[in-house]
């Protein structure tokens, strides 16, 4: 063992940020997440009585995944290990399990591993970690900001408990703000600090959840506050400035990447033009690509507005075209211009449900054949086979339309489009029998 180590971990502990040296060390000084950590939940019970079983922390940035293994670490009996997973390699992961098993065969004396990001890990090394999990070498902590279901392998969820946690909100990070203001210890406390409560609610808000980010903001603030009569007087436009330009909490390739999409489409659905433009704003914001953007709009403009409006497809497709013509961000306007018209204008999915039926007409198996006047009779002998006899040519009747059965026998009946009732769609009126004239 380092004989210097104590005294490097304490040097380490006061260099260390904010957001590290407030980590709680217990289950009272923990902050939020009071759905899953609450007095008789069972997290709260796996915890306090040193009962854990493989964990997943699912949830955004500085919601408190990592501090609250961290008092996991302070609380139990068992060997605590972590690891990093960017760093960590195959050999790494093996010698942590080899030690692992050590420690139970001849101490008796179980292992948690805490995996940081565990979404980092390849498959590979996911399934390295599978047959110790199995059979009880390690407690496996997993913390992920990425959708667990889509990023973790199946069989190592199927033997952990994903717990969802939530953004902190502003009443919780107002609190954690305060008592690092007035912790002398490992806070903000030995410095005279007069923080005015509108730049510490405006902080709060702007921290959107994360309390890492509050926390580095803050301590900014404070640090570069000059000291007038023994004391820092911070302001909102101080903290303005500490905090600098907000960052959305948005992943190209994660979680928000579905989730603002799925946001976009259905406030675009549901006729919520503000809603739209905003969702638009935060992915252009962010460095969505604008084709995968527009891409969705041409989808849902034939999904959820078709024939009710079909003006709505050549639209997004002008927008198409003048992305490709100008780019951002000057493409944003005509984008947002069809945004803005596709709320506007009626909704329809009769096209969706129609051509939705048809596909379900068809994967029952139930294949009729062409009926013979419709059948190909351009090739030699084709009529010979009676291709193309009884076919009567709609041209040449009053209206340019003549009663005649389009589809096979047992399909006689069927009705894939209804045409709905608002917009230009509801001058729609298909025409299969005289009846429906």
């Amino acid at each position: 063992m380092d004989l210097f180590e104590p005294l490097h971990r304490e040097s380490m502990s006061k260099e260390s940020p904010l957001a590290a040296r407030m980590r709680p060390r217990t289950l009272e000084e923990f902050i939020g997440q009071e759905e899953i950590l609450g007095p008789g939940r069972v997290l709260r019970r796996l915890i306090e009585t040193d009962q854990i079983t493989s964990l997943i922390f699912y949830g955004p940035p500085g919601c408190g995944k990592t501090s609250l293994a961290s008092v996991i670490s302070n609380l139990t009996r068992s060997s605590f290990r972590q690891m990093g997973s960017v760093s960590a390699n195959v050999k790494e992961i093996r010698d942590v399990l080899r030690e692992a098993e050590d420690q139970r065969r001849y101490q008796g004396r179980k292992t948690i591993l805490f995996i940081d990001e565990i979404h980092h890990l390849n498959k590979s090394q996911q399934d390295i970690l599978l047959p110790a999990v199995e059979d009880g070498t390690i407690i496996l902590i997993g913390a992920t900001t990425e959708n667990p279901f889509f990023e973790i392998n199946s069989a190592l969820l199927s033997r952990s408990r994903i717990f969802p946690f939530r953004p902190l909100n502003t009443a919780e990070v107002l609190a954690a703000m305060k008592q690092a203001l007035a912790d002398q210890e490992r806070g903000l406390g030995q410095y005279q600090v007069d923080i005015a409560d509108e730049a510490l609610e405006y902080l709060a808000g702007l921290a959107e959840g994360d309390l890492r980010t509050a926390y580095t903001a803050l301590e900014a603030a404070v640090l570069s506050t000059p000291v007038h009569d023994g004391v820092r007087s911070i302001t909102r436009p101080i903290i303005e400035e500490a905090a600098q330009k907000r960052v959305p909490l948005y992943d190209r390739a994660g979680d928000q990447h579905y989730d603002v999409i799925s946001a976009f489409i259905k406030s675009v659905r549901g006729s919520d033009v503000d809603a739209a433009l905003y969702w638009l704003a935060l992915m252009l914001y962010s460095g969505e690509d604008p084709r995968f953007i527009v891409r969705r709009m041409i989808i849902l403009a034939s999904e959820d507005i078709g024939l009710a409006d079909p003006q709505a497809m050549l639209i997004v497709q002008a927008a198409a075209q003048a992305l490709e013509w100008v780019g951002l961000p000057e493409a944003r306007i005509p984008i947002a211009e069809a945004v803005i018209y596709l709320c506007l204008a009626p909704k329809s999915n009769s096209s969706y449900l129609a051509i939705n039926q048809a596909m379900q007409e068809v994967e029952k198996g139930t294949l009729g054949r062409v009926p013979k006047p419709l059948r190909d009779a351009s090739y030699p002998g084709a009529r010979q086979l009676g291709h193309g006899k009884g076919y009567l040519y709609p041209h040449d009747y009053p209206g340019h339309w003549v009663k005649q059965d389009y589809l096979p026998p047992h399909l006689k009946d069927v009705r894939f489009f209804k045409p709905g009732t608002l917009g230009w769609e509801s001058r729609l009126k298909p025409r299969r029998t005289k009846d429906d004239d």
